[in-house]
């Protein structure tokens, strides 16, 4: 499974920004795809994850209500839409491919990070 991150930049407090994750490879709809993100000097922590085969959600609770994660299955993409943002949602975005769970050593495949900065 291969994923690629593009996007993320840089948005006012209170603004929305939208995030994609192609995915490529013969199993990838498998397996869940979820959204990570890394803060400068903390561990990376969970954001929301959604089920390819049965389109289930899962968020945490500090985004709920304001993320949404969706998929295009012609596209193979999955998308976060981040409405809005605070300046502590300012961290390196990495979506991952795995089974559905909120915990990172569940998923094994990573694609590169994409900054996402929050100005107040």
């Amino acid at each position: 499974v291969q994923l690629q991150a593009p996007g993320g930049g840089l948005v006012q407090a209170g603004g929305s920004l939208r995030l994609s994750c192609a995915a490529s490879g013969r199993t990838f709809s498998r397996y869940a795809i979820g959204w990570f993100r890394q803060a400068p000097g903390k561990e990376r922590e969970f954001v929301a994850t959604i089920n390819w085969s049965d389109d289930y959600t899962y968020y945490a609770n500090s985004v709920k209500g304001r993320f949404t994660i969706s998929k295009d299955n012609a596209k193979n993409t999955v998308f976060l839409q981040m409405n809005r943002l605070k300046p502590e949602d300012t961290a390196v975005y990495y979506c991952a491919a795995g089974a559905i769970s909120t915990i990172r050593s569940d998923y094994n495949y990573w694609g590169q990070g994409t900054l996402v900065t929050v100005s107040s």
